[in-house]
């Protein structure tokens, strides 16, 4: 067995990973008392909020085995919006290649920059963090997976640096919240501040946690450039990503058929980014976009009928794993959402927080944020269930709402692209094929430099009585 084989087998699959998640999550309805808070509809937001002080504990539902092999087909059918949203993707993507229109403009582009490739980082992570910190853009973000991919391998740089290019700048721009209605916005309305209020002291944060992550990523590709092996992925993108670097040697120029699909792809991105800030479009509209410029990018690139479909099949193969793995994810979170121990969880840490000292408890409530993100990756959910309950905290210990805002916002960001209940990282990590824990070594070093940065902004939100209240 060769060394490269060797370590792969060592390396434990991601659908593995998210399997011992899952029967974790069936063993704490064992542990954890069943609780419940009384729900009620938020007006503003349309969302269902919890009565602070309606908390009981209630009958034990533990997760029976059935319960436990069934979550797995009833997490599919609660993520099916995302499931079928990278199929449709995939799909996409199988047609554009089809015609050779993407790989021929990638390899031109890259011959042009040959030496400046660096160039390509901040740019493309200014781009999405500013589309999560304004938009709300996450899941949309794997569409672009597949050709930043093939950047970074053209370029010298590995697989990791392609997923923390895209989901890195979108954990800042979450982070940042400038203006993100998901989390930033409906956190806001149910604590009774203005939309968006705070929005300068937010943008210093966004600007500050760019420009120290765009900083890593791009310190980490010139080792990557100077010694491949010291990637985590060396050994995967040498056995798996391997066709997806393009010979820069010989470079046609595009034909006229290729620049018409190149065209209706840049147009159909521009079309949904406009239909997510105007219309408010979400995944399903997303997707029949998707599924549009992949049918239109194909006819124009001279391909028939039958080969659209052959090609779209093709793709969508290779997302299979990705949304067999975000049904896993979702289906580990709902065991505990119908063993009712998340109201435990919530009460518990409510309890720990409550008479704590005003600094003490402002960074507290991040951690405790970004702890139960984990398990509730949903930013608009998690505000519904936690903010209620923040929101009087922080009256009661004399900060400010908007205090309680940040904490949120900032716990809610990280941990999307660090947990293994992180569907789509774990999906974009898959469309790699690089193994999760990999990931993690890359996103530490980052990950403890944004909470101590986190930390940072909140004690000063604190001190100056971050508001309007």
């Amino acid at each position: 067995m060769s060394e490269s084989d060797s370590k792969k087998r060592k390396a434990m699959h991601p659908m593995l990973v998210l399997a011992v998640v899952v029967v974790l999550c069936a063993l704490a309805t064992y542990i954890i008392p069943a609780g419940q808070y009384t729900e009620t509809v938020n007006d503003s937001t349309g969302g269902v909020i919890i009565d602070t002080d309606s908390f009981r504990y209630i009958e034990r539902t533990p997760v029976t085995v059935t319960g436990l092999f069934t979550s797995f087909t009833l997490g599919l059918q609660n993520s099916s919006d995302v499931v079928f949203f990278l199929l449709i993707i995939g799909g996409m993507f199988g047609i554009i290649n089809g015609t050779g229109a993407l790989n021929a403009s990638i390899a031109n582009t890259m011959k042009k920059i040959k030496g400046k490739e660096f160039i390509i980082v901040p740019i493309l992570m200014i781009i999405f963090g500013c589309g999560a910190t304004f938009c709300g853009n996450f899941e949309e973000l794997l569409v672009f997976v597949p050709i930043v991919l093939s950047c970074c391998i053209t370029a010298g740089f590995d697989s990791l640096m392609a997923v923390g290019i895209i989901f890195l700048s979108a954990a800042v721009g979450y982070a940042g919240g400038i203006t993100n209605a998901f989390t930033v916005g409906t956190a806001q309305t149910i604590a009774g501040l203005p939309m968006f209020s705070g929005m300068g002291f937010r943008a210093v944060l966004f600007t500050v946690l760019m420009i120290v992550t765009i900083g890593y990523v791009l310190w980490y590709g010139s080792q990557i450039k100077k010694n491949p092996k010291l990637s985590g992925a060396y050994i995967y993108d040498k056995e798996e990503n391997q066709d997806k670097k393009l010979n820069l040697e010989i470079v046609p120029p595009l034909k006229g058929r290729q620049v018409c699909v190149i065209v209706v792809f840049i147009i159909g991105i521009v079309f949904a980014v406009l239909g997510v800030v105007v219309r408010g479009y979400y995944v399903d509209e997303l997707t029949a976009i998707f599924l549009v410029i992949g049918i239109i990018a194909g006819l124009l690139g001279g391909l028939l009928p039958s080969d659209i479909c052959r090609y779209f099949v093709k793709g969508a193969k290779e997302m299979l794993l990705p949304a067999f793995m975000i049904g896993l994810a979702s289906g580990g979170v709902m065991l505990l959402e119908n063993a009712n121990v998340l109201d435990t969880v919530l009460h518990s840490a409510a309890g720990l927080l409550e008479g704590t000292y005003d600094y003490i408890l402002a960074c507290g409530m991040f951690i405790f944020h970004a702890l139960f993100n984990v398990v509730v990756p949903s930013g608009s959910v998690q505000a519904n269930y936690t903010m209620p309950l923040m929101t009087a905290l922080a009256d009661s210990a004399g900060i400010t709402r908007q205090t309680a805002v940040l904490a949120y916002q900032l716990g809610d960001a990280f941990t999307n692209v660090l947990a293994p209940t992180g569907g789509e990282i774990l999906a974009a990590l898959a469309i790699c094929k690089v193994p999760f824990g990999k990931w993690v070594r890359f996103l530490l070093p980052i990950f403890l430099i944004w909470v101590l940065i986190s930390l940072v902004f909140i004690v000063v939100a604190v001190k100056i009585g971050f508001g309007p209240f």
